[in-house]
């Protein structure tokens, strides 16, 4: 599905990395592709011949980077989340992803261009909204002590509680 055919699209504002970006993130999901590149004309505002826009797509969503300048920045305001079925997925994608960036806490981390992410492994969901809310808070405990999420870890601190 094109761009222009969905509903609402990811806009992501870059300095000027918006085409480097595109590739590392395809380059790291299945299903991903980059779909169309435009630039910048002779009437600006980027230097002619230069990237003014990449649309792409990861796991079917698509994402429109835009070369903009400096004048914005992501912050952990927003963010997108990896859905992982296994501890070597939620590896996987930390490895790759935390790249030249930085990690934060309970699965968050920034990649090398300030995006943020968050790496979530779907047995964490599910400890997290159980119904026992000892086992729960458990898990929620082992979780804010972590940045990568050692599934492991967070179902022992579950399993213990009662």
């Amino acid at each position: 599905m094109s761009v222009s055919t969905r509903k609402i699209t990811p806009s992501l504002w870059f300095d000027s990395e918006a085409e480097k970006a595109a590739a590392f993130y395809c380059s790291i999901f299945n299903n991903s592709a980059v779909t169309k590149t435009s630039y910048f004309g002779e009437s600006g505002p980027g230097p002619a011949g230069s990237v003014m826009v990449v649309e792409f797509e990861i796991e079917g969503q698509p994402f429109i980077g835009l070369n903009g300048g400096p004048h914005f920045t992501f912050n952990p305001a927003v963010s997108f989340t990896v859905h992982c079925s296994s501890q070597e997925e939620v590896d996987y994608y930390w490895t790759k992803l935390v790249e030249e960036g930085r990690e934060d806490q309970c699965g968050w981390l920034q990649d090398k261009y300030g995006l943020s992410w968050q790496i979530v492994p779907d047995s964490l969901t599910e400890m997290l909204q159980d119904e026992n809310t000892e086992k729960a808070e458990a898990a929620m405990k082992a979780m804010l002590q972590m940045k990568k999420i050692i599934i492991a870890d967070v179902k022992k601190a579950y399993d213990e509680a009662r």
